[in-house]
């Protein structure tokens, strides 16, 4: 990579997922680093326009994840500074972080998604399907606010912890199956790979606490199962117009059904998370894959 390139790595910034957004900013900036590309770390605040100009920042690299980074709101503020950035633009942002906005788009393309019903209020109502029930923010990620439900006398405390984080919530069916996760780059999956979690479900400590969860890649579907997962989750991918980098959550259940949950369009880049992992699966380093997302946001290829 030649000519003026200054990477400014975005970090950090007010939503509930800042402290793992520091670890993936650390974690990009070091590789950057490494490869001997002229970068600088930016913890997102009100500041973040005059540290942008001051700091000369050619390219952002958006590692922030959660609300304020990965809805489009980040992206719109470099759209208005004519500064390019990785990942996704602002329609594909914004719609991936709304999971009913998005599941509504998964079903319009005929991809399979759970059913669910989006409460506003904690208050409790008849559901349309059995419990054990799993109850998540609309628009949270990292598991953040997330109950799985055994029953109805647990609902309450389950939407309490959940409208803590959003002002609408999901209750969704739960599916008996395997958490299996596609990583995209530029407009290809990877590979899938399946989480086997040491606790109730796949949670914030198992995502981020080492040894709380096992990955197996490729995942231990068959051929064909692989092959259905792999396409729902680029067809998803594309759904949502995503761009550059991204992962798709999904759970395989027993008949081989892949289930959309969401598509993450700022996946983790800490030494726990799944896409880099993905990547060293086909042979591709966590300095390759840095690099790699930065040639798809100035629109080369990898």
């Amino acid at each position: 990579m030649t000519g003026t390139l200054r990477v400014g790595v975005l970090m950090g910034g007010r939503s509930a997922e800042r402290e793992v957004s520091l670890r993936s900013g650390e974690a990009v900036l070091g590789a950057l680093r490494r490869r001997n590309i002229d970068a600088v770390g930016i913890d997102v605040d009100a500041s973040v326009v005059e540290r942008l100009r001051r700091e000369r920042v050619t390219l952002a690299f958006i590692a922030l994840h959660g609300r304020y980074g990965e809805d489009g709101t980040i992206q719109g503020l470099l759209e208005i500074l004519g500064i390019p950035y990785t990942g996704s633009g602002v329609l594909a942002s914004a719609l991936g972080m709304d999971k009913v906005v998005s599941r509504t788009l998964f079903a319009a393309a005929g991809l399979p998604v759970p059913r669910h019903v989006l409460v506003t209020e904690p208050t409790i109502a008849p559901l349309p399907f059995a419990f054990p029930v799993v109850v998540k923010p609309n628009s949270e990620g990292s598991s953040v606010g997330v109950s799985l439900v055994a029953n109805a006398a647990d609902l309450p405390a389950a939407l309490h912890e959940a409208f803590r984080f959003d002002r609408q919530v999901l209750i969704e069916a739960y599916i008996a199956g395997k958490e299996v996760q596609i990583g995209i780059l530029g407009d290809h999956a990877l590979g899938a790979i399946e989480i086997r979690s040491k606790t109730a479900f796949y949670d914030y400590t198992a995502k981020y606490t080492p040894g709380m969860s096992e990955h197996i890649f490729p995942a231990t579907l068959p051929p064909d199962v692989m092959q259905r997962t792999l396409d729902v989750g680029l067809i998803a991918f594309r759904t949502l117009r995503a761009a550059g980098y991204g992962r798709v959550d999904c759970l395989v259940d027993e008949v081989g059904t892949p289930y959309v949950l969401e598509v993450n369009t700022l996946p983790g880049l800490t030494e726990t998370s799944l896409l880099p992992d993905i990547a060293r699966g086909i042979g591709i380093s966590f300095d390759e894959l840095v690099v790699a997302i930065v040639r798809e946001a100035q629109g080369g290829s990898v």
